[in-house]
């Protein structure tokens, strides 16, 4: 019989892992503790609205084909996606805001037009950065990170010195451009990888490769799209998912047989897979000689945002919105400083807000708008009523500043969602949006290691594992985990 192997949550990571595992024979079952697949990228709707809960933004396409051609698929054959132009819209002010445009020749001309010379610059700051998008994706994240010699060859000693790992993003960004405008625009992705521009290395350029050259796109009807297919693949490998499964421990037989206890029962496995949250899975669920690490390691590590999210039906057209809109109508060095350096609710928020239904009627009722409001903020804040309803009116206020028309009397649905959702919701630790932060002493074998160092049979993937958050690292993450226990429970 098949060697079988329990995953613990059906996100991206453990969808990943499972249809993997599933693919090179072993017998896989998911256990997922809410009542549908797809983790942070879960789904609900409500008055006519089809809300995606988390993750709104597709970037590296190229990484979701790798995936789904593991297993002699396309995204395609799963999902209808189209490339957005403009990839989104940068609000400045109520009267000044861009367009990115998706044509790279269009975003040179945007950038010479805000700063003499820097669409030249551009390129040269893009060629760099496609250089460390190939090794970053190519290479470094397949690499499992449980060992320093996985990194010693003189090829990969030669490219860590291009790739800038020990210069800090904004010093590398201030060497292309100086108009403040650009520097905003360059920096904007590094606000989600959990550090400042200052404290975080400057190989994350990648990101503006991926944005920039690799494109902003959107799978029709909705991100869950991707689970759905994601799903669909896992069944067809003969993938078990069972919803409304609580896991309440997972209890050590011997090093080749598990026991996982659950709300709806008792599991024998011979590997169980984590990609719940790694704290929780340390904290919770296995026998405290069994962690990986103390509550002191868990106490400094540095986390990557939070957020705030409001999704909201309103019953009219808003003209002036693109698909994607990033309102950096206020101080982001004051913001980035309230959420990594002395964390606290934030004083004037950079805020993002999202207009699926600009592209995608299905998400909304004719005539209606789908909107999706989120403030990246610090984890760990004390969330209550009082403080999300401030926080919504003050993002409202501008909002509509900028759009010059009255949205919040147009409001027919209201929902939101923070700290202590993510809580209840994925068990995060300290009610994180993201994972880790992406900083240099978090990266690589720094990070949480993917295999229990205590027991054989245990292994985590997802975003506080290697190689780190987000959706595409994440269903690399699933892959790597299930080539490492192939290697190690061979059939």
């Amino acid at each position: 019989m098949p060697q079988r192997v329990a995953v613990i949550g059906s996100g991206f990571s453990g969808l990943s892992v499972a249809t993997s595992l599933a693919h090179k024979g072993y017998d896989v079952t998911i256990l997922e503790k809410n009542n549908m697949p797809g983790g942070r990228a879960r789904l609900f709707r409500a008055e006519g609205f089809t809300y995606d809960m988390g993750p709104s933004w597709y970037w590296m396409p190229d990484v979701f084909e790798t995936y789904f051609a593991r297993f002699g698929k396309t995204p395609a054959d799963y999902y209808n996606l189209v490339r957005l132009d403009p990839s989104y819209k940068v609000v400045f002010s109520p009267t000044e805001a861009v367009d990115m445009p998706a044509n790279l020749d269009d975003l040179k001309a945007l950038f010479d037009s805000i700063e003499p010379g820097s669409g030249a610059r551009l390129t040269e700051f893009l060629r760099q950065a496609s250089y460390k998008y190939d090794v970053g994706i190519n290479n470094f994240v397949w690499k499992p990170s449980r060992s320093v010699t996985e990194f010693m060859s003189l090829k990969l000693l030669y490219d860590v010195t291009r790739l800038d790992v020990f210069q800090s993003f904004a010093s590398h960004a201030r060497k292309f451009f100086t108009h403040p405008r650009l520097l905003q625009l360059i920096e904007f992705p590094i606000l989600f990888l959990g550090a400042t521009p200052q404290n975080t290395p400057a190989m994350y350029s990648m990101m503006n490769y991926a944005e920039m050259v690799g494109g902003t796109w959107y799978p029709m009807g909705g991100m869950h799209k991707i689970i759905e297919g994601m799903v669909s693949l896992a069944e067809e490998k003969g993938v078990n998912i069972l919803l409304d499964h609580t896991v309440d421990r997972i209890e050590t037989v011997s090093n080749s047989a598990k026991r996982i206890h659950t709300n709806r029962g008792v599991f024998e496995t011979d590997v169980v897979v984590a990609s719940a949250d790694y704290n929780h899975v340390e904290t919770s669920l296995v026998a405290p000689d069994e962690r990986n690490y103390s509550d002191d390691y868990w106490a400094k590590r540095v986390m990557a945002p939070s957020s705030l999210l409001f999704y909201l039906g309103v019953n009219k057209r808003i003209p002036k919105l693109e698909h994607h809109n990033l309102f950096f109508d206020e101080d982001f060095g004051l913001h980035a400083q309230e959420i990594y350096e002395t964390p606290k609710w934030p004083s004037k928020p950079l805020f993002y807000a999202s207009a699926p239904s600009k592209t995608d009627p299905s998400v909304a009722p004719a005539g209606m708008e789908n909107l999706f409001l989120l403030i990246p903020v610090a984890p760990d804040l004390t969330d209550d009523e009082a403080t999300r309803e401030r926080y919504y009116q003050l993002i409202m206020q501008r909002l509509e500043n900028y759009v010059g028309e009255n949205i919040r009397d147009h409001v027919i649905y209201k929902r939101s969602y923070a700290h202590r959702d993510f809580k209840a919701d994925y068990n995060a630790f300290r009610g994180n949006a993201y994972g880790l932060a992406n900083t240099l002493m978090q990266t690589a074998i720094l990070k949480p290691t993917l295999k229990n160092k205590k027991v054989r049979n245990l292994f985590y993937t997802g975003q506080l594992t290697v190689p780190g958050p987000g959706v595409p690292p994440s269903l690399i993450s699933g892959l790597v985990v299930a080539d490492e226990v192939a290697k190690e429970f061979s059939l």
